[in-house]
């Protein structure tokens, strides 16, 4: 006979389910009477998507172009020019923060319609990553073999880098100017642009680089300086086309000089509220992922080689999950704006399915690629091992990173909830993860495999923490003033 606890626990069992049961009927009731158009949801999605998963790709394949065209020059070229990118991927985790703030506002702006505050908040934006990329600048022109020596003690690799640094560092402003103006037209749902630019861009940077890092059309062979001499006459180019767009094609919204230097006090300090934790999050995942690289580095070339193939397997599997957080946000802000609360629930809910389909399609691909990449790849067999198994550990790994991604980025930021993100990183990240990893590798000597699936465990440990904040609705707030 089943004893009194038995029966009372399948008691409250039969009640959760109930419960569960009625508010997940009363969800679908209420989505009903919403009458939303999911056909035209969807298809705006992709319409979001595409083309800044094509971004993704594209940023993938400069960074591929330069590596492949510089591994040709030498192992000193190149490993000069990684380190002094250093520099600017610290940088860019700046401007991120800048940016996603800004955007933060925007997309709820866009949804309000006010268009001459989204105006303001371009002119802040770019006030700031003007500021921000020229203290950058003037590091990188002032002391770059200080700032190249945070990475390397080898003085050949250092001159190369300098080299580099001191001509790329030009690059910066441009830079800053034209991501700050291209994130604040995606989230006003102008995507396509982005991608055109990047795109020329792109085949601008691969053919100067051929050009003159090898010396092809009577030009001299300028090794990593041409690389260097490439990045920024792309830069250049990117600005001018985003000019030419502002100027030409652009009739809604104009970037006014006066907005650049004077700004109400209330937007600033909104900026500043939403913007700043989002930078101090942007650079602590940063840090955190150098750290990483740096305790497998302490462990071994092997280690080192297969962790490099493993994230750019990474890197290719989230680009659409990365650009559905970013589709995402636009969305939801746009609908927060618009006053349309229960409509962003219900657009919610379909982004976390959505997260989900992309995390496992990219968990499969990594699966599949995997045994391609072991025969393709000349490592010693060592490496080959360990690729294998960080491999498996990436197919699941990005499952996780693609839900809380689209979840903390997305939804999220949607409504102005950008400390969450911070906490969550800070605890996680760096309170489990790579303290443990840490310790696993330095105190208790573990294997390569076992510090490398520790150090791949923050995403995971964030799954029931993120859904809980998701599942509170504490996220879904109106940032936005009736008078700006």
């Amino acid at each position: 006979m089943p004893c009194v606890f038995q029966i009372l626990e399948k008691g409250m069992e039969k009640q959760e389910k109930g419960i569960y049961g009625r508010e997940k009927m009363f969800m679908r009731k209420k989505e009903n009477e919403l009458q939303i158009d999911w056909k035209h949801f969807y298809l705006s999605v992709l319409a979001l998507v595409i083309p800044m998963a094509l971004q993704n790709l594209i940023n993938v394949g400069v960074t591929a172009a330069d590596v492949v065209m510089l591994g040709r020059v030498g192992e000193t070229a190149l490993s000069g020019s990684s380190l002094a990118g250093q520099v600017q991927y610290i940088m860019t985790l700046f401007l991120f923060g800048l940016t996603s703030g800004a955007t933060v506002l925007t997309a709820q702006y866009w949804g309000k319609k006010d268009l001459r505050t989204i105006e303001k908040i371009l002119g802040l934006g770019m006030r700031a990553a003007v500021f921000v990329t020229a203290l950058f600048f003037l590091a990188a022109q002032i002391m770059p073999e200080q700032l190249l020596r945070i990475f390397t003690s080898e003085p050949e690799v250092i001159k190369e880098g300098v080299k580099y640094l001191r001509i790329v560092s030009f690059s910066y402003i441009f830079m800053g100017i034209t991501q700050t103006y291209l994130y604040i037209m995606r989230s006003v749902e102008r995507v396509v642009v982005a991608t055109v630019v990047y795109l020329c861009s792109l085949l601008c940077n691969i053919t100067i680089n051929a050009i003159l890092i090898f010396g092809l059309l009577g030009m001299p062979a300028m090794g990593v300086q041409g690389a260097a001499i490439g990045t920024l006459v792309s830069r250049i180019l990117e600005m001018v086309l985003v000019c030419v767009y502002s100027k030409v094609w652009n009739k809604d919204i104009k970037f006014r000089i006066i907005y650049f230097f004077k700004t109400e006090h209330v937007l600033n300090m909104d900026f500043l509220k939403y913007a700043f934790p989002v930078i101090l999050n942007e650079v602590l995942w940063g840090l955190g992922t150098a750290t990483n690289t740096a305790v497998l580095g302490h462990m071994g070339s092997a280690a080192v080689a297969a962790n490099s193939v493993a994230q750019v397997a990474r890197q290719l599997a989230t680009v659409v999950a990365f650009g559905l957080s970013s589709a995402t946000a636009i969305y939801l802000g746009k609908t927060i704006g618009e006053k349309k609360y229960e409509h962003a629930k219900a657009y919610a809910k379909r982004f976390v399915w959505l997260s989900v389909i992309m995390g496992v399609v990219g968990g499969v691909l990594i699966l599949l690629i995997s045994p391609v990449m072991a025969e393709t790849m000349t490592l010693s067999e060592t490496a080959k091992g360990y690729m294998r198994f960080m491999f498996f550990v990436m197919s699941y790994f990005v499952v996780g990173q693609a839900f809380n991604t689209t979840m903390v980025v997305g939804t999220f930021r949607s409504g102005g909830d950008t400390r969450f993100g911070l906490l969550l990183d800070m605890s996680t990240m760096w309170g489990c993860s790579i303290l443990f990893g840490a310790l696993a590798a330095f105190v208790f000597h573990c294997s390569v495999p076992v510090v490398y699936m520790i150090l791949m465990s923050d995403e995971i440990i964030k799954i029931p923490i993120t859904w809980r904040r998701y599942k509170s609705y504490k996220w879904l707030k109106d940032v936005t003033r009736e008078e700006l």
